[in-house]
């Protein structure tokens, strides 16, 4: 096993170990002093192992993102960028209920060679991410333009912003980054190297730009064409 793996392998078993530590905790406590519990106190204990059985899932909902990414076949086909966000903004919208959202798309943008459900993934992590990490009240903005001949999507936060000296660590694996949201938000540090893997599959390229006032995240994907759809079909 190489180094990789082991380190992997001993990461991904200490972030199952926390949510399902608080879960036997929290249960033990429920069967062993039931009677002596105040009613309030069992809410509050069985509202912590039911966040904790969510947060349990995701992790394995992405692990299984993550170990399939090589193996799994793509269906690449003509995709309706705006189409797709505008499906999923209303649904991160109705979990951030005290968010503000604003959707600028262009009427006239072209489809895209894509994966409709991965691209969806792409679109959910980068979304829901910039909510995660911004204040109530604060507002995410959803772009889609042209650039440099390239289909451009962007996700804008009004959040704290990254520092400079935490650039490299935005893509790794289980990486996750000290700020006082952080301790607020449940995560695991695979959503964006989950999107990453998803973007460069596809043939594209995410980047992003920080700075006090917020966090941009930008993807660019080629335009669909007919070669494209060829040069896909013999190759899978």
């Amino acid at each position: 096993m190489s180094t990789i793996e082991e380190e992997f392998i001993a990461t991904v078993s200490h972030e199952l170990r926390t949510p399902l530590t608080s879960i036997r905790g929290f249960s033990q406590t429920l069967l062993n002093s039931w009677d002596k519990i105040k009613d309030d106190d069992k809410k509050k204990f069985i509202g912590i192992i039911e966040e904790q059985s969510n947060r349990l899932i995701h992790l394995v909902e992405n692990i299984l993102t993550v170990s399939r990414a090589d193996a799994e076949h793509q269906v690449l086909k003509k995709t309706n960028v705006n189409e797709i966000i505008r499906k999923i903004v209303p649904l991160i919208e109705n979990q951030y209920k005290g968010h503000k959202y604003e959707i600028n798309l262009m009427p006239t943008l072209p489809p895209a060679l894509l994966d409709e459900d991965k691209f969806q993934q792409i679109m959910t992590n980068l979304v829901d991410n910039a909510s995660k990490y911004s204040e109530e009240g604060k507002k995410v903005t959803i772009s889609t333009e042209i650039c440099k001949n390239m289909i451009c999507i962007k996700v804008k936060d009004e959040g704290v912003g990254i520092k400079a000296e935490d650039y490299d660590k935005i893509f790794k694996k289980f990486s996750r980054l000290e700020n006082h949201l952080t301790s607020k938000t449940q995560g695991n540090g695979l959503g964006l190297y989950i999107t990453k893997q998803l973007v460069e599959k596809m043939n594209g390229h995410i980047t992003f730009t920080s700075s006090k006032e917020g966090t941009i995240f930008e993807i660019v994907f080629p335009f669909y064409n007919e070669e494209d759809v060829l040069r896909c079909s013999q190759t899978s």
